[in-house]
C-alpha cells in the first residue's frame, strides 16, 4: 500500500485549494493509497476539500509571513521570525528528517513548506513540491535588505531545489531560481451552481416577495447574490454600516455576526463553499489563488481589494483579466460600502470563455509515476 505524505501551508486557504484536487485525483488513480496530511489548516476545511480518506497531523511546518490582517504584511515581524527559524537550520532539518522517517512515506508532496523538502532530502525520501509561489521569492521581496537575508534565502532555495520537481501551478510567479520548476495548467475544485436551491431557501429583501420559488427584490427583478470571501486570514469588513443596495443580498461569514435582512451567512445554506461561489453573481475578495481561479472557472465576476505590495498579485490579476471578469476596488470602498457604480461596471463587462482547469489531472499523473 503506497503512502503519500502531504504537507500543506496554512497561510491562507489557497495552498489547500491547490493541493486537495491533486491528491483526491491521485487517490482515485491509485487504489489503496494511504494519505497522511500534515497541516495547521482547520480540519473541517480539509475534510470538506479532500475527496479521499486521510490521516491528519495538526502541525505547522511553515508560517509564510506574519500578517496584521488578510492583506497587510508585518515586514519587521516576518524578518525577525525568519531569523529565529533559521538560527539552527541544520539541526532543524535533521530533526524534521527523523520525524519524516518515522512516518515511512513513499513520497512527499509539499505545498509549500520548504523545511519538509529539506527534511525529505536528508531522509532519502522522494519529494515533489506544488504551488503558484514559493516562500523564497516572497522572503526576498520583503526581507532582502535584512542582515543575514542572503544566507536564509539560499537555504530556502536549496530546500526547494532538492525536490525532484516543483510543479508550478498557473497562474504562477516566475520562480527564476528553481531549475526543477515545471509549469502545469490551473487547478480548481470547481463548484456547481445551486442557485435555484439558494433562491428557494432565501428570505426576500425588505418589502420583497417570493415568486416561483425564487427571491425577487421589491421592484420585481431577480435578486443579485454577492459572496464575501476574504480568504483564510481574518479580515472583517464593517458591513453592518454599509448602505443597503436595492436588489442585492450579501452572503457573508457566519462569525461576523451581522444581523441584517440583506445579509445571510453562507454557512447557513448548508452547501459546499464551491457551490455557493458558483451560484453567485459576484464575489468580493482579495487577490488569492483559490478564489480567483475557482471564480473564473465558475464564470463568476470578481471584485478584489488590491494588495499592492504582494508580489504574487500582478500575475494573478493579469490571468484573471484574461480569463474572467474582475474589477479592483479601493480600500476606502470596503469601509464605506459604496458599491452601486462598481457593480454596474462589473456586470456590464463582456465575459470570456470559462477557462479549463486541467492541472490537477496532470499533477496526479506525474505523482502516480513517481509512486
Amino acid at each position: 500500500m503506497p503512502h503519500l505524505l502531504v504537507d500543506i501551508s496554512a497561510h491562507g486557504y489557497g495552498h489547500v485549494a491547490q493541493t486537495t484536487p491533486v491528491v483526491s485525483e491521485l487517490a482515485r488513480r491509485t487504489p489503496g493509497l494511504r494519505v497522511t496530511v500534515r497541516s495547521a489548516a482547520p480540519l473541517e476545511l480539509l475534510q470538506r476539500r479532500f475527496q479521499c480518506e486521510f490521516q491528519h497531523i495538526p502541525i505547522a511546518l511553515d508560517f509564510g509571513l506574519k500578517m496584521a490582517n488578510a492583506v497587510d504584511v508585518q515586514i519587521a515581524e516576518s524578518a525577525a521570525a525568519y531569523r529565529d527559524y533559521h538560527a539552527d537550520w541544520n539541526e532543524k532539518v535533521l530533526q524534521a528528517a527523523e520525524q519524516m522517517r518515522a512516518l515511512q512515506p513513499d513520497l512527499l508532496l509539499a505545498n509549500i513548506p520548504y523545511l519538509s523538502l529539506a527534511a525529505a532530502g536528508a531522509a532519502g525520501i522522494r519529494a515533489a513540491a506544488i504551488s503558484s509561489l514559493n516562500w523564497a521569492d516572497i522572503y526576498r521581496h520583503y526581507c532582502s535588505g535584512e542582515a543575514g537575508s542572503a544566507e536564509i534565502h539560499a537555504q530556502m532555495v536549496a530546500a526547494y531545489s532538492s525536490a525532484e520537481m516543483f510543479l508550478k501551478v498557473q497562474p504562477a510567479m516566475p520562480m527564476p531560481d528553481l531549475r526543477n520548476a515545471r509549469s502545469i495548467h490551473p487547478i480548481a475544485q470547481a463548484g456547481r451552481s445551486q442557485r435555484e436551491k439558494i433562491d428557494a431557501a432565501m428570505l426576500p429583501l425588505p418589502q420583497g416577495e417570493r415568486r416561483g420559488g425564487g427571491t425577487l427584490s421589491k421592484r420585481g427583478t431577480p435578486e443579485k447574490l454577492i459572496l464575501v470571501a476574504m480568504g483564510g486570514i481574518a479580515y472583517r469588513l464593517p458591513m453592518e454600516h454599509w448602505p443597503r443596495l436595492p436588489g442585492v443580498r450579501w452572503l457573508i461569514p457566519q462569525d461576523w455576526n451581522i444581523a441584517r435582512e440583506d445579509m445571510t451567512a453562507f454557512e447557513s445554506l448548508g452547501l459546499p463553499f464551491g457551490d455557493v461561489l458558483a451560484s453567485c453573481d459576484a464575489v468580493l475578495t482579495k487577490p488569492g489563488y483559490g478564489t480567483f481561479v475557482e471564480a473564473a472557472c465558475a464564470g463568476v465576476p470578481v471584485l478584489y481589494a488590491s494588495r499592492p505590495d504582494w508580489p504574487e498579485e500582478p500575475y494573478l490579476v493579469q490571468w484573471l483579466r484574461q480569463n474572467g471578469v474582475c474589477r479592483e476596488v479601493e480600500r476606502e470602498r470596503l469601509q464605506s460600502g459604496d458599491w452601486a457604480e462598481v457593480l454596474r461596471d462589473l456586470w456590464a463587462q463582456p465575459r470570456p470563455p470559462v477557462p479549463v482547469a486541467s492541472g490537477a489531472a496532470k499533477a496526479a499523473e506525474i505523482l502516480a509515476g513517481m509512486l
